[in-house]
């Protein structure tokens, strides 16, 4: 008996992350009113959290079948159930905890929970449409930390040189000494002084800027190839040097600039004091772990990207050893027949086009529907049979709900043909071939269970290997295939999940 078995992995827990979100927020509330009694106790808190999950409890059986209600009912049917737990039961139940008050918990930690739970909701659910949305504009995607940072500084000295701006002529801000930023806004001098406004955003832009040099060579020379190359030691001994070598020249270029001297000449008027220095450290400091994280992830988007055109060539070259099998054993029922002279064979050929067309068009799809999948086996159990010599008993049992529901092509055919190829061909008594397709909205099953002809010699077919092969990259974590030979039976069970 050989059974080979690939298991659901800890990944499939994630579509129960959002019942951990709601059971966080249910803790951290019963956290907080622990504390406000005295004294602070387990008992407490633990009538707290179960009494907050029991009121929960309609939100947490949402959360739990949303994904499911998502991809296979209709957009107004989950929205109904949406209103229903959210604009129903959990109003209804917490006045109902309201009212009878269990355990004497206040009033205020059952409106909370309903308040918060809403709340958590919607940002799941607006995060989900932000996050379904940033998927489609590939412009966006394109925009890393450092464009999100050139922006920032941007709109920060905009936003600073406005305010600048507002307050001249205010005498609570505005002195001979030095003009004070005040957090206030005045479109009419803004207008007014427009050629102002854009001098000290310029001069705003070219003081972060500087600091945003350091983080640039950190970036994309010192941490990149130094630390990468080189080693701690002299990334260390590198980092000094730039900053000894730069720190006086651009403390002096900003000592230069006309807004140092209208804003009180908050720079040191020495471009040598250690404290410029110290503020180059410190943007070094602060930005190397902001790198290291931002070349991990650059790094592991590329390992990523490489793996999938591995599997996409891998899956491509699975194809091209599996048509060549399929085709051969088709062109051998031809022969029989056109050897016997047999008034099938034009029927024959004309199903043999069908199988052609399906493998050479549907089979470059990712994907194709039950239905189609099922109508090429039914083809070719056909033109099977009409070439075997001896009657085989073949059933082939149907029990599908959703004939519409995605699958990989040309999967379960391999099953078929391992069938006839191992079994069926082979046989010396009665053969059997009896053939079972389940499928639900949640998952497909199909059990191939034939008469089996032991091979002489131990014998590993290519096809169940390729069918491996593509249930591991197109089905990760996602499918069992569970064999079973014994020395007269050959049994095959494939299950894949669709959620």
């Amino acid at each position: 008996m050989t059974t080979n078995t690939v298991v659901y992995p800890p990944e499939r827990l994630l579509r129960y992350l959002e019942i951990g979100l709601f059971l966080g927020m249910a803790s951290a509330l019963s956290i907080a009113n622990t504390l406000t009694n005295r004294p602070t106790t387990w008992l407490t808190y633990c009538q707290s959290v179960l009494t907050v999950s029991v009121l929960l409890l309609p939100v947490l059986v949402f959360s739990g079948k949303k994904l499911h209600w998502k991809q296979h009912q209709p957009r107004r049917r989950y929205l109904q159930r949406w209103l229903a737990c959210f604009a129903f039961y959990l109003p209804l139940s917490t006045a109902v905890f309201v009212y009878f008050a269990p355990f004497g918990l206040p009033d205020s930690l059952f409106i909370l929970a309903a308040f918060y739970a809403l709340l958590l909701e919607l940002l799941l659910e607006s995060a989900a449409y932000l996050q379904k949305q940033f998927r489609r504009l590939q412009w966006l995607q394109k925009f890393g930390l450092e464009e999100a940072l050139i922006i920032s500084v941007t709109l920060i000295s905009i936003t600073l040189a406005a305010m600048a701006v507002s307050s001249l002529g205010n005498p609570l801000y505005d002195t001979k000494e030095q003009l004070l930023i005040a957090f206030t806004l005045d479109l009419g001098k803004l207008f007014q002084h427009f050629g102002t406004f854009l001098s000290y955003a310029l001069q705003f832009l070219l003081m972060y800027l500087s600091g945003y040099l350091f983080f640039y060579l950190n970036s994309h020379f010192l941490v990149s190839h130094v630390l990468k190359q080189k080693g701690l030691v002299f990334y260390a001994l590198s980092v000094l040097a730039t900053i000894a070598l730069l720190y006086p020249l651009i403390a002096q270029a900003l000592l230069l600039l006309p807004i140092n001297e209208r804003l009180g000449g908050f720079f040191s008027s020495n471009p040598f004091q250690l404290e410029n220095a110290f503020a180059a450290l410190a943007v070094m400091l602060v930005s190397l772990p902001v790198v290291l994280a931002l070349q991990w992830f650059n790094q592991n988007a590329r390992i990523v990207s490489l793996e999938k055109e591995k599997t996409e060539a891998e899956l491509d070259l699975l194809k091209q050893q599996l048509n060549p099998h399929f085709f051969f054993n088709t062109l051998n029922n031809l022969y029989a027949l056109s050897l016997q002279k047999s008034e099938r064979a034009p029927e024959s050929i004309l199903k043999l086009a069908e199988l052609m067309r399906y493998v050479i068009y549907k089979g470059r799809e990712r994907q194709v529907t039950i239905r189609q999948e099922i109508d090429y086996l039914e083809d070719y159990l056909y033109l099977q049979q009409l070439r075997l010599q001896r009657q085989a008993d073949i059933r082939f049992e149907q029990e599908i709900t959703d004939d519409r529901l995605p699958v990989a092509p040309l999967l379960l055919i391999v099953l078929v043909e391992n069938a006839f190829k191992h079994g069926i061909e082979p046989a010396q008594d009665t053969a059997f071939l009896h053939l079972l397709v389940r499928s639900d909205a949640r998952q497909f099953f199909m059990r191939c269970e034939n008469s089996f002809e032991p091979p002489e010699k131990s014998q590993t077919g290519i096809g169940l290997q390729n069918l491996q092969r593509r249930l591991a990259l197109l089905y990760p974590g996602k499918h069992t295939l569970i064999i079973t030979a014994t020395d007269q039976r050959f049994t095959a069970e494939l299950t894949l999940l669709f959620s």
